[in-house]
């Protein structure tokens, strides 16, 4: 199997319904992945897993509504997809969510509550449900989707850049953790961070078609980012943030 192939690879895709998450399971079955997908949204995960099974058919795209607040219910998703498809090869995250305030003083701490379950208490547990069947595969990869805005929060965005920051910074100590698990022989799998200013997808742009979208990533361009982390040696990617945008 060439370095980086992702053909016969189990990819699980937390948060699978948005555009990000279809187009992520678009490349990654086009890739010859195996794909199991979780989304809180029943209805638009159906469409998600059956838009990618009819663009490349033949491939293996399954969905499953999974509470990923609850660190059993991650638990038993990971080691019921490991255990039915023989392996794990990657956690895909990108739950996502967004709250902000016309400025630092009107910041809303509720705001706060409901981003930290989404974006930092969903990336605890799918990194520590499916930490030990990522190092079991050869080709382990855990890719959390990030935002510049984690690096330079602005004042309206604090819990929004805060909540981000924690997430990378669990994903980064997830990364260590696999660089010990090598010893001298270095990470045997990663995590990696992709750092993008903001997603713009197909219905953005029908909507505002005189916007710029400056530096924003397409959602397929962030599909074929999140596929490439499996072209690099984990050495490359492990504990690494990999920017979609300029750094600030």
């Amino acid at each position: 199997m060439g370095k980086g192939s992702l053909d016969g690879a189990v990819v699980a895709v937390a948060g699978a319904a948005g555009p990000a998450g279809r187009a992520a399971l678009l490349k990654l079955a086009e890739a010859g992945a195996v794909v199991v997908a979780a989304d809180a949204d029943v209805a638009r995960l159906a469409e998600a897993v059956d838009a990618a099974r009819y663009a490349h058919g033949g491939a293996t795209v399954t969905g499953e509504t999974v509470d990923l607040l609850d660190l059993e219910a991650t638990r038993a998703w990971a080691d019921s997809t490991e255990k039915e498809f023989g392996r794990i090869d990657g956690l895909v995250h990108l739950v996502g969510g967004w709250r902000g305030s016309a400025s630092f003083v009107e910041t809303d701490l509720r705001d706060w509550s409901k981003l930290e379950k989404l974006l930092i208490r969903t990336v605890q547990h799918t990194s520590l449900a499916f930490h030990d069947g990522l190092l079991r595969s050869d080709r382990g990869r855990y890719v959390l989707i990030s935002a510049a805005g984690a690096s330079k929060p602005t004042a309206g965005n604090a819990a929004y850049a805060a909540s981000k920051a924690a997430a990378e910074a669990w994903t980064l100590a997830l990364g260590d953790a696999f660089r010990k698990a090598g010893g001298e022989d270095g990470p045997r799998a990663a995590a990696t961070v992709l750092v993008i200013k903001a997603l713009v997808h197909e219905a953005m742009r029908a909507e505002r078609p005189n916007a710029k979208f400056s530096g924003f990533t397409d959602v397929s361009e962030l599909a074929e980012a999140i596929t490439g982390v499996w072209t690099k040696s984990p050495a490359e990617v492990n504990g690494k943030r990999l920017w979609l945008t300029s750094a600030p």
